[in-house]
């Protein structure tokens, strides 16, 4: 396969990994690469990538509503008030990933962010998307990189401001995902869509 975009039912070519499942197909066609605005919505994405370390994204994809429930749909204001009854019950759910040193992560992180002034996330994340320009469309997934120079500086920007479980990997991810960076290949459907 030379992991170039493939043609889904649809006829209608798309990123290879978008069509393994439905999941991945709303997912890929509809969220991903579409820029993510606002603190508790880029803490969730934050969050859920760092809880994808070391499984598969469709873990935690199928996950997610659980993950929302459980984390108060990640307002940042209220997990930064999570005692450890809370943690406890974190602990025990169902629903989530039940990984003892993502969730004490997470909470750790919405106390830092607690103290940052509104918008801080969003600006500081946001400051280290790539001038699109300069970025050619990937053509195949093996010329979409795993790291890039601009995610590892915001994975140390994010660490230097107290935040944990974020290295370069995860802030790349992250900045897939929330449209920073444009991965979708050069054929795909959904390539310049988001920002």
């Amino acid at each position: 396969m030379s992991g170039g975009a493939v043609a889904g039912p649809d006829g209608k070519l798309r990123c290879p990994w978008g069509l393994s499942t439905d999941d991945y197909a709303t997912y890929h066609d509809e969220e991903w690469g579409r820029p993510v605005h606002g603190d508790d919505a880029l803490f969730e994405r934050l969050c859920l990538e760092a809880f994808q370390s070391g499984l598969s994204w469709i873990t935690i994809l199928r996950r997610r509503e659980g993950f929302r429930t459980a984390f108060d749909d990640f307002k940042i204001a209220a997990v930064a008030e999570y005692t450890d009854a809370d943690r406890d019950r974190l602990l025990a759910d169902e629903g989530i990933i039940r990984n003892r040193a993502k969730i004490e992560a997470t909470l750790a992180n919405a106390r830092v962010l607690a103290g940052w002034s509104d918008g801080e996330l969003d600006k500081l994340i946001w400051s280290y998307a790539p001038d699109a320009a300069t970025r050619p469309a990937p053509r195949t997934l093996a010329d979409v990189p795993p790291v890039s120079d601009e995610s590892t500086a915001l994975a140390k920007a994010l660490k230097k401001r107290g935040l944990r479980f974020i290295g370069p990997t995860t802030a790349y991810a992250l900045m897939q995902a929330c449209g920073l960076v444009d991965d979708h290949l050069s054929d795909c459907i959904a390539r310049g869509k988001g920002r």
